[in-house]
């Protein structure tokens, strides 16, 4: 059973720091491509990063050169570290993959910037 548990949002101001992380269980995040996605409030899911199987990487526009995903092959956990943060950061960040066809999400974690 595949199971992903995000953590680490929290209220910052504009400008700080924060890093998430998405703890897989039933997956191995080294075999597959890992995302993060945002949600804004009344908003759909969009990809924001995401890590592949050859450690090649992906990042939308808005976030390119302050986001920087990571893994920790250990620890089986995605991480996505978030620096000079603005308030059109805010929202639900999910961890999401595939196994077999099927999509997996976590229960998000919320990200609030205030400016």
């Amino acid at each position: 059973q595949v199971q992903l548990v995000e953590s680490g949002g929290g209220l910052v101001q504009a400008g700080g720091s924060l890093r998430l992380s998405c703890v897989a269980s039933g997956i191995t995040v080294t075999d597959r491509t890992v995302g993060w996605y945002r949600q804004a409030p009344g908003k759909e899911r969009n990809l924001v990063a995401e890590i592949r199987s050859n450690r090649d990487t992906f990042y939308d526009a808005s976030v390119k050169g302050r986001f920087t995903i990571s893994r920790d092959n250990a620890k089986n956990t995605v991480y996505l570290k978030m620096n000079s943060l603005e308030p059109e950061d805010t929202g639900i960040y999910f961890c999401n993959t595939w196994k077999s066809r099927n999509g997996y999400w976590g229960q998000g974690t919320q990200v609030t910037v205030s400016s």
